[in-house]
């Protein structure tokens, strides 16, 4: 079932896959990371996650799935972890888009509305 994310068994890919290449942000449950696919070369975006229950690993996974491909999902393409230490990072595209940091103050009123 789509609303069933503690059934979700995780296919968890291989680190070693990919580099970090330099840090972008962070938040209260994650580091994220620019990065790049060691196969490929294709830039892509690593989220670390900071020890977290498996539950809500797997509910993130489970909602990235379900809403694959919808307008403004960023589409999660491996989740991994680390052989010693079982850190867990989900590997996204890369987007290349505007900081918001930057682009707030150039908005006017009406782009805002």
């Amino acid at each position: 079932e789509y609303w069933d994310y503690e059934i979700l068994s995780v296919n968890w890919g291989c680190q070693d896959d990919y580099e970090v290449a330099r840090k972008v942000g962070r938040g209260k449950y994650s580091e994220v990371f620019e990065g790049v696919n060691a196969a490929t070369q294709d830039r892509c975006v690593i989220k670390i996650l900071k020890p977290v229950k498996k539950k809500k690993i797997k509910r993130e996974i489970k909602i990235l799935q379900n809403l694959c491909g919808g307008p403004n999902i960023i589409k999660l393409l491996d989740a991994v972890r680390d052989p010693q230490s079982k850190t867990p990072s989900l590997i996204f595209e890369y987007i290349n888009n505007t900081d918001f940091k930057t682009l707030y103050p150039t908005l006017t009123d009406q782009d805002i509305r």
